[in-house]
């Protein structure tokens, strides 16, 4: 089979990819057949809610307010119909309550109303068919000016791994027996300092503009066309391209998605250990359930269920060496919500395979010294206390590496709190998180070039090799449209698994972000952030502070 991807043609090998992966093909044919027999063939089909909307700050919000207790936070992005669902949970809620109603929490139902006219029209007029053809040539924009005084961080680096792990560090004895342990290599770049999580786009030193626009196109029900290029001037440099461009069939329980989109997998803020949109998005072919599972067994069973399940190819590789190749990449969670307090999830991405490749076929789970595939997997957890104003704690857990062929080791993590009701009014939030990277996170001896893609970790985007951060936000909404936020964090490379000559790097951060109205249909927001670095890039006594400068104005964003 032969792709065009950014211009270039690709050629697939089907029959090599299914025999190197016959694990996955069965778990896709196995889930879509079980959908397409237990859940309903009607759904809405619709473009996605963009991963920097405030769209997701208004459900939480309302699900801080105690309005929306079905929504599952472990898996984005959510599509226009799902936002649509949780709203009209909402508004059921609102209407039934028997107590005073905080206004901040009608506003935050009619905006995000506003934001999915098509889809909140089908939800109140079910038994109206949409038009055969729809579509909208702008359904938003955002112009964005950043200036920059400073630099990245330079992720390329040599790490020491000890081996001899042990599950959670205490299960299992010596599940990596590997001698004095080796030198683990990690790759990539930080991108823009101050302005994590943007796709992958970098903005030089100095003054850049950027303008961003989305398309959406509908045949009827069935199925959905968005794009959304970029127009990137930064430095000396000046471009078009495509950020996000796909073709969505079905919806509901089961959906197709072919194209380039962005994807999010935890129920982290900051950041998650195997899937965010800090790096470019992948061109995809992805399975889902943009809303959850229909089918009576799975609500009997196990209650609200999400999944997802992704196919994409990453860089080629190692170009000139017996290594070179294009890997595949691998994408599957799985979110369920078994009550209104409770949601777990399991998570795994992989990267396997390729053209070039030689050896011992990959599989899709476990591996050895001769399976040439790089693995990230584990599971997450949320628990809302609705005695507590519906604070959060969430935790996710994940390994690279593995014993046995099955369970993940070299263990990382994050952890945090989310307080959406500091005060009575609750229009004041407050959140804390945690990350710890391991010495094996994103990188990986059979993949020099480690987990990057486009020079950038598709995961946290803190990177690995031993990383610790904390980070602390607090918010107050005056109204719905006007938000201001403040934000520290503190970040640490190095305190482990350093080689010769390096020294610990620690960084203390700040960032201020204030949302304001323009008109009726225009939002801006203006952001400032500052950071301090000691033993920049792990080298001592070298020091730097970045600053950034953001303002941008957003229609219908």
């Amino acid at each position: 089979m032969l792709w065009m991807l950014n211009g270039r043609s690709v050629k697939i090998n089907i029959t090599k990819f299914i025999i190197h992966n016959s694990e996955l093909v069965i778990v896709l044919v196995f889930i879509s057949t079980l959908l397409l027999t237990s859940s309903p063939l009607y759904a809405l089909s619709s473009a996605n809610i963009p991963l920097d909307s405030p769209v997701y700050l208004h459900l939480e919000k309302l699900a801080g307010l105690g309005f929306i207790t079905s929504d599952i936070k472990g898996l984005k992005p959510f599509s226009k119909s799902e936002v649509a669902r949780l709203v009209a949970e909402a508004e059921r809620n609102l209407a039934s309550t028997s107590v005073n109603v905080p206004e901040l929490a009608r506003e935050l139902v009619k905006k995000t109303q506003e934001s999915i006219p098509r889809e909140q029209s089908a939800l109140h007029k079910p038994a109206t068919q949409p038009p055969l053809f729809d579509y909208n040539p702008l359904s938003s924009l955002r112009l964005r000016y950043v200036f920059v005084d400073g630099a990245p961080r330079d992720y390329n680096r040599t790490s020491w791994d000890p081996a001899h792990q042990s599950a959670f560090g205490i299960f299992g004895g010596d599940l990596r027996p590997l001698g004095n342990g080796g030198p683990v290599r990690v790759t990539g770049t930080e991108g823009t300092p101050l302005l994590e999580n943007n796709n992958g786009i970098i903005y030089h030193r100095g003054s850049s503009g950027e303008l961003r626009w989305t398309a959406e196109g509908y045949v009827s029900d069935a199925a959905a066309v968005l794009l959304e290029p970029v127009v990137l001037a930064t430095g000396d440099e000046a471009s078009i391209q495509l950020n996000r461009g796909y073709v969505k069939l079905g919806g509901g329980g089961l959906e197709l998605e072919v194209g380039r989109d962005e994807n999010w997998f935890g129920p982290g803020y900051r950041g998650t250990t195997t899937l965010t949109n800090n790096a470019k998005n992948f061109d995809l072919v992805k399975v889902s359930s943009p809303e959850p599972l229909t089918a009576e067994w799975a609500r009997r069973w196990l209650g609200n269920v999400k999944y997802s399940l992704s196919v994409a190819r990453f860089d080629e590789t190692d170009v000139g060496t017996i290594d070179h190749r294009r890997p595949y990449f691998i994408g599957a969670k799985l979110a369920i919500k078994p009550n209104s307090s409770f949601e777990y999830g399991a998570n795994f991405v992989r990267q396997t395979s390729g053209p070039g490749f030689t050896g011992t076929p990959d599989t899709f789970l476990g591996g050895g010294q001769n399976d040439h595939s790089n693995s990230i997997a584990g599971f997450d957890v949320r628990w809302r206390i609705p005695s507590l104003r519906n604070t959060e704690l969430y935790g996710e857990y994940s390994g690279e590496d593995n014993a046995g062929g099955v369970w993940p080791i070299v263990e990382s993590y994050v952890a945090g709190l989310f307080v959406p009701c500091v005060t009575d009014s609750c229009r004041d939030d407050f959140r804390f998180e945690y990350f710890f990277g391991s010495v094996m996170l994103y990188g990986d001896w059979q993949f020099p070039r480690g987990y990057v893609y486009h020079d950038m970790t598709p995961g946290h985007s803190q990177g690995g090799a031993g990383v610790q951060d904390v980070f602390v936000r607090y918010s107050h909404w005056f109204d719905v449209r006007n938000r201001l936020a403040l934000e520290y964090f503190y970040t640490e490379r190095g305190r482990w698994y350093r080689t010769a000559n390096q020294v610990m790097e620690s960084k203390h951060a700040g960032r201020i972000f204030w949302d304001l109205p323009l008109s009726t249909e225009l939002d801006a927001q203006f952001g400032y952030g500052v950071e301090s670095i000691n033993n920049l890039n792990l080298v001592d006594g070298v020091e730097r502070t970045n600053q950034l400068v953001k303002f941008e104005i957003k229609y219908k964003y």
